[in-house]
């Protein structure tokens, strides 16, 4: 087991988003000297970053130069730059999670294939290089509707995906490689946070459960415990454990599943990386997703995933029809209520359904916390 030297040891983190800022926030107990890349001067992590340097995350010289200054260098996004994290490899600097297993969970197409190749169920898919060849099969009928389109690179939070449902969505279609997949008849949408370290301790997290706002494409609740049968619960734990044992990975992986109508678990995609769906962790688990992470990059022993409370997570998201510096309200009437933990991200400028925040509500029962939680959602607003 390596030490923590907390008197000297560098951190670097590329990107400095709300992700980046809680990373940060958890570094700081154990003093360690944190590092952040982002090219935003008011990113949320840069008020409370050791040192902030300005750069883009997808830049080779950035990321090249930024991996020198640190003793240890990991992420909170994936998009960026492989070629530099490679270079920076081959010269001895500690990334984690490995470059390798970034690039192919960058590539959703590459992930598709590493479910197939290991026998874990996902829907059915193919890839392709361009719309054109899409259009070209679906008036062939070789691809039925309704279908679902991912661009292999670069989506996020619901950006780089088409769902069509029959031929009137035809011009939804986005442009560059991208995988087709059948729509799964979804029952339910579960996610597994599981952390693993260098000596191969492997902890999972309890499963918990998204309900999704249709117009922002974006988590509107998490609930933890979630109401999946036990099996169900068990064979996503299991899938999930399995799945960073394959990859061999040091750090933290987010894995999303559906639950069809027909009750099979089936993997959607990965993150490697904390995650949304993991955020009630700082309150309502003994051990946070974020110093898991943190263990698991540096091989400390990795921390209880035991609940402490029933818990619902929601996202206050920028209000529609707003954009500009961001005003809140609610808040004091949210505090009020017994349970709710508020955490605001510090982004300055608002805009239509941006993340700018998140509550975590906790209560004796699972009942009482989505009570709270709804009148919550009534009672802040973020605007202009």
């Amino acid at each position: 087991m390596e030490k923590l030297v907390t008197s000297n040891l560098k951190l670097g983190i590329i990107a400095g988003g709300q992700l980046g800022k809680m990373l940060i926030q958890e570094a700081g107990k154990w003093n360690i000297i944190t590092y952040v890349l982002d090219n935003d001067e008011n990113c949320p992590a840069r008020s409370i970053a050791s040192h902030y340097i300005k750069g883009d995350n997808l830049s080779f010289e950035s990321v090249y130069e930024f991996g020198k200054m640190v003793d240890v260098l990991t992420f909170e996004i994936e998009n960026v730059n492989i070629e530099a994290l490679k270079r920076l490899k081959a010269e001895g600097v500690r990334i984690l999670p490995d470059p390798d297993i970034l690039e192919l969970i960058q590539d959703k197409g590459l992930q598709k294939q590493f479910y197939e190749s290991h026998g874990i169920p996902t829907s059915p898919f193919k890839l392709y290089d361009s719309e054109s060849s899409i259009k070209e099969d679906i008036e062939k009928g070789q691809l039925n509707y309704p279908l679902v389109q991912k661009l292999r690179k670069g989506g996020y939070d619901g950006r780089g995906v088409a769902v069509l449902n029959n031929s009137d969505d035809f011009p939804k279609l986005l442009p560059g490689a991208s995988l087709i997949e059948e729509k799964v008849e979804i029952a339910k949408e579960i996610s597994v946070i599981v952390a693993r370290n260098k000596s191969g301790e492997v902890k999972c997290y309890p499963v918990v459960e998204m309900l999704f706002d249709p117009a922002a494409n974006l988590v509107d609740k998490l609930i933890c415990p979630s109401s999946i049968s036990v099996e169900q619960s068990e064979k996503a734990i299991t899938f999930a454990g399995r799945i960073i044992e394959l990859l061999d990975m040091e750090g933290l992986l987010a894995v999303e599943f559906f639950i069809d109508t027909k009750g099979e678990v089936i993997v959607n995609e990965m993150a490697p990386r904390t995650h949304n769906s993991g955020h009630h962790t700082i309150e309502s688990i003994i051990t946070s997703q974020f110093e898991q992470h943190l263990r698991s990059i540096l091989n400390l022993p990795l921390g209880s995933t035991n609940p402490k409370l029933p818990s619902v997570m929601i996202n206050i998201l920028g209000a529609e029809g707003f954009e500009g510096p961001v005003i809140y309200e609610g808040l004091t009437e949210s505090m009020a209520i017994e349970g709710v933990k508020i955490h605001l991200y510090g982004k300055k400028i608002t805009k239509p359904y941006r993340k700018m925040g998140h509550v975590t509500v906790l209560s004796s029962t699972l009942e009482s916390a989505l009570n709270k939680a709804e009148k919550v959602k009534q009672l802040i607003k973020v605007k202009s």
